[in-house]
């Protein structure tokens, strides 16, 4: 377990003290000692050729993908009129967060040397996925700004599940029911993230907000589904196609959300107007998958979640090397630094979501008494 806060906290929960860890830091003093240590550790990790560009790991994670999609594709022609074209339609949901993956390390300027260079490759590889780069970049920096922040953190805005007992008290509808259980169905719901970020990514764009590179990016993903639903709907029986393509947009939904979520989720919530340093606040609000260079390759890299806030340019390989600077300055610093399986994470999740919930239910009913009355 980790340990809890040294600096002066007050905890403050919502609706109920079964709810998310809400915190808010009253104290400034702190804030040059910890300014100095995120200094300190920065240095040693520059120091350490941490930051250096890794072109040739991306080159061969390029190469592997690319001999994936190559596999893929011939499979789908040899299979022809097939039910085994359902594992073909996996085959590409799994390439296709693996492409994402690259795409975002190449958004965090990690994959080339030059900053033009990695959004150009960004924009190409999220337009290959069927995303839009302006939409998931904005959304991202503000993720990483502030991560678990109530108001300012998008991550945690009420998107059919619920991340707050605020959010969760006011569903209605639908929505309320699915809040009550939501732990539970956070991994199905999964299976239609894949189409709901097509579909946002789509509704970003046709918007009349100011979008750079808004008709590159409409015209990548009109492309990339075209080339991609041409060939379906042509060489398979209608039904075969849509099951091919919704076995595809599952495996893509619950990979992608699957590798996201143990990353932040059942982490603490810090109010709106929190005061704490950036250090802390990106440590204490991330958590690490244990699991080496297996969980590195499954998760793109987001199994060292709490080095890749810190330094968010670092490329995947060398943030193995980096997880070990930085927990010797959190075991210096007294700021806890969490790190537990994948299994564990998700276990993690699942309860959290499930304790949010439980404001969707009767509101004259205590939360405390449900979870009671429930166990």
């Amino acid at each position: 377990m980790p340990r809890m806060f040294s600096i002066s906290a007050t905890q403050v929960t919502s609706l109920s003290n079964l709810g998310p860890l809400r915190q808010t830091y009253s104290r400034t003093e702190d804030f040059p000692k910890m300014a100095r240590a995120y200094s300190q550790v920065s240095q040693t990790v520059k120091e350490s050729g941490l930051l250096r560009r890794a072109p040739w790991f991306y080159a061969m994670v390029g190469t592997l993908i690319a001999l994936g999609f190559g596999g893929a594709i011939t499979g789908f022609i040899l299979l022809g009129d097939s039910w085994f074209q359902l594992l073909i339609a996996a085959a590409f949901g799994l390439l296709f967060t693996q492409v994402a993956f690259i795409t975002h390390e190449a958004a965090h300027r990690q994959v080339l040397a030059k900053v033009t260079a990695n959004d150009r490759l960004a924009r190409l590889l999220a337009g290959f996925v069927g995303l839009s780069y302006s939409w998931w970049d904005s959304k991202h920096s503000r993720h990483h700004s502030n991560p678990n922040v109530v108001g300012k953190d998008p991550d945690i805005d009420v998107d059919t599940i619920s991340f707050v007992q605020e959010d969760a008290a006011k569903s209605r509808g639908l929505v309320r029911m699915i809040t009550r259980k939501q732990g539970w169905l956070f991994f199905p719901l999964l299976t239609l993230e894949g189409a709901n970020l097509h579909f946002q990514s789509i509704k970003y764009l046709v918007s009349r907000e100011p979008i750079k590179r808004r008709w590159t990016e409409l015209g990548l993903i009109t492309l990339r589904f075209a080339l991609f639903l041409t060939p379906l709907f042509m060489f398979l029986p209608i039904g075969m196609a849509f099951a091919f393509l919704g076995v595809q947009l599952a495996v893509f939904g619950v990979y992608m959300g699957a590798s996201f979520a143990p990353n932040h989720k059942g982490m603490p919530i810090l109010e709106r107007d929190i005061r704490i340093d950036f250090f802390t606040k990106q440590v204490r609000t991330s958590r690490n998958i244990s699991g080496g260079w297996w969980a590195t390759w499954l998760m793109g890299g987001l199994n060292y979640q709490i080095e890749h806030h810190l330094f968010p340019n670092m490329p995947r390989p060398h943030l193995a090397r980096a997880r070990e600077i930085v927990r010797e300055y959190c075991e210096t610093m007294n700021v806890p630094y969490t790190e537990t399986t994948l299994l564990r994470s998700y276990a993690i999740v699942i309860d959290y979501l499930n304790r949010v919930g439980l404001a969707a239910r009767d509101p004259f009913e205590c939360p405390i008494t449900a979870e009671y009355r429930r166990g």
